[in-house]
């Protein structure tokens, strides 16, 4: 067993997941990005301490049902495969507070997303996403979404009745016009830049706009801010006793440094 509880096989050309790593039933953390996987051995279930899941950049049409056993999960890494839809079991993982599936072929949010009750941060950008469910809006403890590179071509209605978002992110998709985020009292930063808009979205004073005719001069970077986030994120909802890498997110390289 690992004294940091950590695994990283990241980058080490799998085309299965080693069933010994399954023996180390305190593990926290375990790192299976970049590789060559399409499926999950069944022992992985053995692992309810782990809180970390890194699976992106590998070859998964779906994900293995092992996943939806692990209910410890609060960070959960599945970007960059070939994902079109997520399971429905998905909802048995209560603890689950950020989630990254960007860059899969999902042309629609999972209605089970709706269901992740304390989902704090959801990355879903570089998909085909036209529009956003309604019932989103059921996930209060939502405070950043991040949505850029997909299809949209309205700013999501539900957006509008989330108050209680700080971050949103639409940037690079196809939305012509903006409405006003005035009343989204915890907003703290909308990034809008790439969009044919006609109009900058009216914010609260104090909410800072990445995009055209935003006043801040120099604007806020928001691939810094997405580091910003990934950094937060693994800081706060990881109770795990040490430091680990990062796993590799489909974005510039300055986020891996």
């Amino acid at each position: 067993m690992p004294l940091d509880r950590m695994v990283d096989l990241s980058g080490s050309q799998l085309h299965r997941c080693p069933v010994h790593v399954c023996s180390f039933r305190e593990l926290v953390k375990l790192y299976l990005s970049d590789n060559h996987l399409n499926s999950l051995p069944p022992e992985l279930g053995q692992l309810q301490n782990l809180q970390i899941l890194a699976l992106d950049f590998n070859n998964f049409k779906a994900l293995p049902q092992v996943v939806c056993t692990l209910k410890q999960l609060c960070i959960l890494y599945l970007g960059n495969n070939k994902l079109c839809d997520l399971p429905s079991e998905l909802s048995l993982l209560q603890n689950l507070r950020t989630l990254w599936i960007e860059a899969n072929y999902l042309t629609q949010l999972p209605d089970v997303v709706c269901e992740l009750s304390l989902l704090k941060t959801l990355h879903a950008g570089s998909n085909a996403l036209r529009l956003l469910p309604g019932q989103l809006r059921r996930l209060q403890e939502l405070r950043t979404i991040w949505l850029s590179g997909n299809l949209l071509t309205n700013f999501p209605p539900v957006l509008l009745h989330m108050p209680f978002l700080e971050v949103i992110d639409v940037d690079r998709n196809s939305i012509r016009y903006f409405p006003s985020l005035a009343h989204l009292s915890s907003l703290k930063l909308v990034i809008y830049d790439h969009n044919p808009c006609r109009n900058a979205p009216k914010v609260a004073k104090g909410v800072r706009r990445v995009g055209r005719w935003a006043e801040e001069t120099p604007e806020p970077d928001p691939r810094k801010a997405r580091r910003y986030a990934l950094v937060r994120e693994e800081s706060q909802e990881a109770q795990a006793p040490a430091s680990s890498p990062q796993p590799l997110l489909a974005a510039p390289k300055e986020l891996h440094s």
